[in-house]
């Protein structure tokens, strides 16, 4: 045998024992008499003594072995004088009999160290170098962790695990699709799926009320830490159900991976309105770790000659408790960050509320003591916090407050590793309107509901329509959504005309699920949660290319297998493609 125990497992029970292992050279350290070898695999690593009294020809052997050399030995279980209690196997060594050279190995481009030399691109590059290093394996562990207790969960509650297909039909809504052209069908296309729903949906029409899949889904959109061209769903559709049971089912299957991965209990989920979040936090995922919410001024704070007030339609603050100290140099810092493109405030008004009970402003000229102190009443401010105010137009003000919070918020140490706090928000709206194209689009997708109460407006009024839809965010960022689904053909057709489709072009998109709708569709609802950001979450990472083995770069580009790439001109010709240059 190669090996009889693996490299992390031994321990002053195995003591005496002869024993077998194979794996990679960590590191060689040569100390007169005694080379020391700390042999890798996945599973952790264990020191090898070569005695060059006891086999000088053996100990040479070693010490020409070099980094990542894939080596097998053969010796006994002792244990050692200089105990590490930072490794499992920190107790032992091996006194090695026999060595031998599985494969050897060029010098890596970067250490296999926890604490690497290699950039990012490099590493990307040598990923199958990258993937041997702990962080990456426990992150890849973790994510195992959770894929087969979200089984188990799902499992438990009849669910069935069903495989939907990956070349599907392109669809104009959502995301860009990536395209696959089809050889036998010369001139059409394939699209991969940016999500399984119409699907899982028909499956809810052929009777199984209880679907999952941890999918694969592809969407060609630009990249971020939080997205990839390729991604994975964990993808839920249930049947005969109303949205408070989905909401209860799925709050099961979080708080369930929340014990079984992290041992963590977590309180019942709160629930907030879109209306409210965006009221409140400036965002539809708002990270409840800390408080800082949002006060609108307008009452208190217009028809004093301050124009910028006075032009604005909102106008709206936080308070930084603590904070009425900061330097002119850091509130500086936070005027010109809040007017950084990306955020896009024109500028930043403070209150402070200082230590020695003083209240002054960088509007002081504008407004009385009475009127400031009117505002730090309005925040129930104490003496040595900082209120924070931008105005503008209201939509982008909330937007822009809400970058900021999150901004204050880790500059004040608010976001504590290993604190999460999960919600839901819900009753979001139906429809967004455009107003380049001068149309509605569906917020989430066009298969979903509006609330009961809302549909006779989407006649008169479709952009004050609620969808009967949720979205659980953790952390500040959005693990998934779902909603209840139209089953009603009649109701689809209405929302297809809405969103500006003609009955032909909604027949020749999504005829196939209207004529299911005619064949008994149960009422039906699901949620798909991004399972790459999920493992981000629970691993304390910040970008899904850390938790996913063979991640893109930030260009959408594989740079290990150099991909995408040109394919040869007999494949176009196959394809009966030409390209245009």
């Amino acid at each position: 045998m190669l090996r009889t125990h693996t490299c992390g497992e031994l321990n002053m029970a195995h003591v005496g024992l002869e024993v077998t292992l194979s794996g990679w050279l960590q590191r060689a350290r040569d100390m007169g008499g005694l080379t020391f070898i700390d042999l890798r695999d996945r599973y952790g690593i264990t020191q090898l003594v070569f005695n060059l009294e006891v086999n000088s020809a053996l100990c040479m052997e070693a010490r020409k072995l070099g980094r990542e050399f894939v080596i097998s030995v053969k010796g006994k279980v002792a244990e050692r004088s200089n105990k590490n209690p930072k490794m499992n196997t920190g107790d032992v060594e091996i006194l090695v009999e026999g060595l031998s050279v599985l494969n050897v190995s060029k010098t890596p481009p970067f250490t296999i160290e926890d604490h690497t030399d290699g950039g990012e691109e490099l590493r990307m590059k040598y990923r199958y170098l990258d993937l041997r290093r702990n962080v990456n394996r426990k992150n890849l562990e973790l994510r195992h962790k959770m894929g087969i207790e979200t089984r188990n969960y799902l499992n438990s509650k009849q669910f069935l695990e069903i495989e939907t297909p990956y070349l599907i039909k392109s669809t104009p809504e959502g995301a860009r699709d990536f395209v696959v052209p089809s050889r036998m069908n010369a001139g059409q296309f394939y699209a991969l799926p940016q999500s399984p729903q119409t699907f899982k949906q028909l499956l809810m029409v052929a009777g199984y009320d209880r679907y999952f899949q941890i999918v694969r889904c592809f969407r060609d959109e630009d990249l971020r830490a939080d997205r990839q061209p390729e991604f994975t769903q964990i993808d839920c559709e249930m049947a005969f159900v109303t949205q408070e049971d989905i909401l209860n089912t799925f709050e099961g299957l979080a708080k369930h991976l929340f014990k079984s991965v992290l041992n963590i209990d977590v309180a019942d989920f709160p629930r907030i309105s879109y209306d409210q979040a965006m009221k409140l936090y400036g965002s539809d995922k708002p990270d409840l770790r800390f408080g800082m919410t949002f006060k609108e001024l307008n009452d208190l704070v217009k028809g004093k000659n301050f124009k910028v007030f006075d032009d604005a339609e909102l106008i709206v603050g936080i308070n930084a408790t603590g904070c009425s100290e900061y330097s002119r140099k850091q509130v500086d810092e936070l005027t010109e960050f809040v007017k950084r493109p990306q955020v896009g405030a024109s500028g930043l008004v403070y209150i402070r509320y200082g230590l020695d009970g003083v209240i002054k402003s960088s509007v002081d000229k504008f407004y009385t003591p009475e009127d400031l102190a009117a505002v730090v009443t309005e925040f129930t401010a104490r003496p040595g916090d900082l209120i924070l105010i931008l105005a503008g137009k209201e939509e982008k003000t909330r937007s822009a407050m809400g970058t900021l919070r999150l901004e204050m918020g880790k500059r004040m140490n608010l976001l504590q590793p290993g604190d999460f706090k999960p919600l839901w928000v819900v009753d979001f709206p139906l429809l967004e309107w455009d107003e380049e194209t001068r149309r509605f689009y569906a917020k989430h997708h066009p298969f979903t509901s509006p609330k009961p109460e809302d549909i006779q407006l989407l006649d008169t009024d479709a952009g004050a329509v609620h969808a009967n839809a949720y979205d659980l965010v953790i952390n500040g960022t959005e693990i998934g959504g779902g909603s209840i689904r139209i089953h009603n053909k009649e109701l689809q057709k209405k929302m297809f005309t809405v969103l500006g489709f003609s009955d032909e072009e909604a027949n020749e998109q999504f005829g196939f699920l209207m004529n299911a709708f005619e064949y008994g569709a149960p009422p039906h609802g699901g949620i798909a949660f991004g399972f790459d950001r999920w493992s981000t979450i629970f691993g304390g990472g910040d970008s899904i290319r850390d938790y996913i083995a063979f991640p893109k770069n930030n260009s959408g580009r594989d740079v290990m297998i150099d991909s995408p790439s040109i394919i040869k001109e007999e494949q176009l010709k196959e394809l009966q493609i030409r390209l245009v240059k």
